[in-house]
């Protein structure tokens, strides 16, 4: 890159109710493009940018805990990742709920950003594990969160997807996120 072209903004902070239509769009996007192998077409048609606006602007008005929070991936203004967290029922246990990147944005480090992001939230609500869900058969994910040192601890569930029973198998993984 030469000394005349700008140098990409890219940061990763605390979302706020303001963001939430962008919020929305990004996981409509994402999760349109995620699943449209795994679930069916009315699940599918659900993942609409104006619901899960509303229900961010919802839960950042009101998180649903005190250890609940949202924080985006930005490239200059534009927010075009997030990563949602909160705790289980485990006690010293934190979850990635969400985390997602806009598919142009992907292979830029917005992912890793905001995974260390969540890390360090969690780490500062005192989790000392940190678990996330993922669908059996996206290994892109998996690939992903194993790299950055998760681990399957052989924990699966099936989560209803449609009306008529379907469901979509998903896989845990867990890490120690102690600095011991």
């Amino acid at each position: 890159m030469s000394a005349s072209q700008p140098v990409p903004d890219a940061a990763v902070r605390t979302a706020r109710v303001a963001d939430a239509a962008a919020v929305g769009a990004v996981q409509s996007t994402v999760w349109r493009a995620a699943y449209v192998d795994l679930l069916p077409a009315e699940a599918i048609d659900g993942f609409d940018a104006a619901m899960f606006t509303e229900v961010w602007t919802r839960s950042l008005q009101e998180p649903p805990t005190p250890q609940h929070r949202l924080l985006v991936a930005t490239r200059g203004e534009d927010v075009v990742g997030l990563v949602a967290v909160g705790p289980t029922e485990e006690t010293g246990r934190g979850e990635v709920l969400v985390l997602c990147v806009l598919p142009d944005e992907r292979r830029t480090g917005h992912g890793s950003r905001l995974l260390n992001a969540a890390v360090d939230t969690l780490r500062a609500n005192d989790f000392r594990e940190v678990e996330t869900w993922v669908p059996a058969t996206d290994e892109s994910a998996r690939r992903f969160l194993e790299g950055a040192g998760l681990h399957a601890d052989g924990a699966w569930r099936d989560r209803s997807v449609s009306d008529d029973g379907r469901t979509l198998r998903e896989v845990r993984l867990l890490a120690s996120i102690t600095d011991e």
